[in-house]
């Protein structure tokens, strides 16, 4: 089962990042360094409830 994912800059608090994950296989909530461009850098994106 898909589901959608957003995930959310931890500096910024933007939604940046809209993706589909497979909860059955992955349990946990993702979490990844990504790029901001708000911030203009790598930044720790994490995804929201």
């Amino acid at each position: 089962m898909r589901t959608q994912a957003v995930l959310v800059c931890q500096e910024c608090k933007e939604e940046n990042y809209h993706f589909t994950r497979n909860k059955k296989v992955q349990l946990e909530r993702m979490e990844i360094t990504k790029y901001c461009p708000r911030d203009k850098k790598h930044t720790l994106h994490k995804e929201k409830k």
